[in-house]
């Protein structure tokens, strides 16, 4: 995998603006902060957000990936207001569960979730070489 920067272009934070892969695609479906017996722990967006990495490395681990693997999330909120409030604790949950690899992400806001408890829901993609 090779992160994409163009010449003169600053560094992103917390993302890649564009991420090179090849080998085996896992896809996840767009997955919620709730635990293994559907129920969510935590009320905030960041307490979602993490309990959302640990499910995506959960699906991910089922076919041998792990967070090194992740090329792109895009990540739903019903706030980017409390995204943006959020974003010290976001990005501990980040560190503390992917470490330091950023894949390409977007972050879109929509009215609402499927499950109503829900403040985030995110859609990622791995790619395992082969």
């Amino acid at each position: 995998m090779r992160a994409l920067l163009p010449p003169g272009w600053p560094r992103p934070k917390g993302y890649s603006n564009g991420i090179s892969a090849r080998g085996r695609m896992i896809f996840t479906a767009g997955v919620v902060g709730w635990d293994a017996e559907e129920r969510f722990a935590a009320g905030d967006l960041p307490g979602q957000f993490g309990q959302v990495l640990r499910n995506i490395l959960a699906i991910l681990e089922e076919d041998g990936a792990g967070p090194e693997h992740v090329v792109r999330m895009t990540c739903y909120v019903t706030s980017r207001d409390a995204y943006v409030a959020g974003l010290a604790e976001i990005g501990a949950a980040w560190r503390e569960t992917m470490g330091r690899h950023y894949p390409a992400m977007a972050v879109v806001e929509v009215s609402a979730l499927v499950e109503p408890e829900a403040l985030i829901e995110i859609e990622a993609t791995a790619v395992v070489p082969e």
